[in-house]
């Protein structure tokens, strides 16, 4: 086949493959053409403060300004494989440069109109690729998780939160350490998970917040800038340009901005996908315990072998795409904050995995929505399974008689209940055969587990608290 017969069928990684319609949102910021743009920018923007200073002799009007500008604002599909022939082939009489960010200042200097040639000396002025790459990464992955990841999961969360309120009141038998336990309701349950994720989304909102950026040269000390000019005051304006794209300022750095930043998003993210993977556990239990049926697509095969199947595959995905993007976030997290003394290039080629990691997770959000929009609770197999289990009753049992002196009583239902299956006709003869007034042997016989929930109802309304 020839190079142009190659399409998503041929792809080497699922993301760009099987998965394209859904990693497709994030092209715009985890592409090397993204990167090629945002490097594009802080270059642009750079010549532009530069032009502020009085010290330098470059001067813009607005007119120039805005033209600087559009370079970044419209570069497009052409624009980028421009920069990769100048990378890699050599373009318009450069030779290829073998240097991705060399070859964006070449791009700069042949795209410049021939009234702007003046600029040509000042573009990467003191600059070390760095300078350019640490701002361009962070003007990417911060974007990349508010506009794309955050955004998902918030739909996660508001749809546990619909189904929290939809279903606040209905009992379901609760496991502790995989058995019978104390009842809850269904809607509590999802009012947690809705919980979780909106703390740990939070988390991630102040990681994106907090991404800093360094223009401090080759080591970290602006050393040429002060060279050139000695007089200006480097680390104000240093400050000023990270601030003014949006980022915090890093003051102390290396030739490396030192990324520990970055490995606070990635565990955050990390901490939200951690949630999802405990969610889409429990769904599947919850599945394969009845307690959940499934809206079957028409035409969806769950089995290939037994047609009666409706599978919980969505949450199954999201599961294992949740899982892989962990593992991703934890390599590159322990991996970023680390470069020989002032700077060795092996980060590099680790940072341009940024884009499958946040796409794993993109996937898991996806696939835990479209789970989650195809489950309806099972109320006759819960209240079934809640008649079927009367034991769970013997808290409530042990507590009340507690309440009325009774030192023994929880030695009293102990003897009744552990390991047997009892019955509330058996519950009943004991309360016959208790020392406790007309009123507290009624409250007792009163007791049901489908009613054992507490406040399980009440609580859902913390999530709008």
């Amino acid at each position: 086949m020839t190079e142009d017969e190659f399409g998503p069928l041929f792809a080497v990684s699922p993301l760009d493959g099987r998965y394209a319609g859904r990693t497709a949102p994030l092209r715009e910021y985890a592409s090397e053409a993204a990167l090629m743009r945002a490097r594009v920018r802080v270059e642009t923007e750079y010549l532009v403060a530069l032009a502020d200073l009085d010290a330098t002799p470059l001067e813009l009007d607005d007119d120039e300004r805005r033209t600087l500008r559009s370079l970044h604002e419209e570069f497009d599909a052409e624009d980028a494989r421009v920069v990769k022939a100048l990378e890699t082939e050599g373009y318009a009489g450069y030779q290829a440069t073998n240097h991705d960010v060399k070859a964006v200042e070449y791009f700069l200097r042949h795209a410049l109109p021939d009234d702007l040639d003046r600029v040509s000396p000042w573009i990467h002025f003191g600059l070390t690729s760095e300078d350019v790459n640490n701002l361009a990464h962070r003007l990417l992955v911060g974007p990349a998780v508010e506009s794309v990841l955050l955004p998902e999961l918030a739909a996660v969360r508001d749809e546990l939160a619909a189904m929290a309120r939809e279903h606040r009141d209905l009992p379901m038998l609760a496991r502790t350490h995989g058995q019978p336990a104390t009842p809850t309701t269904f809607g509590k349950e999802m009012a947690v998970y809705a919980a979780r994720i909106g703390r740990a989304t939070g988390r991630v909102e102040r990681a994106v917040d907090g991404l800093s950026g360094k223009l401090a040269g080759a080591s970290g000390t602006y050393a040429a800038h002060v060279a050139a000019y000695p007089d200006v005051d480097w680390r104000t304006f240093s400050r000023e340009f990270v601030e003014g794209l949006g980022l915090e300022h890093a003051p102390l750095a290396t030739q490396v901005n030192p990324c520990d930043d970055l490995a606070e998003l990635f565990d955050a993210l990390r901490g939200v996908n951690d949630v999802l993977l405990d969610l889409d556990r429990d769904m599947w239990l919850y599945v394969s315990d009845r307690y959940l049926g499934q809206e079957a697509t028409e035409g969806e095969t769950g089995s290939s072998t037994m047609p009666h199947k409706v599978n919980p595959i969505d949450f199954e995905n999201s599961e294992g795409n949740c899982s892989k993007a962990n593992s991703d976030l934890v390599f590159l997290a322990d991996y970023v904050t680390t470069s020989r003394l002032q700077r060795d290039l092996s980060d590099s080629t680790v940072k341009r995995n940024v884009g499958a990691a946040l796409s794993y997770c993109l996937l898991g959000y996806l696939k835990a929505q479209d789970g989650l929009s195809k489950v309806v609770p099972n109320e006759q197999v819960m209240r079934e399974e809640l008649e079927a289990t009367p034991e769970i009753i013997g808290e409530a049992v042990q507590t009340i008689l507690r309440r009325e002196g009774h030192e023994d009583a929880y030695e009293h239902v102990k003897d009744l209940t552990r390991g047997e299956r009892v019955t509330l006709a058996d519950f009943r003869d004991l309360f016959d055969d208790l020392d406790v007034d007309a009123d507290t042997r009624e409250e007792l016989r009163a007791l049901t587990p489908a009613g054992y929930t507490g406040l399980a109802d009440e609580l859902v309304d913390e999530l709008d608290g």
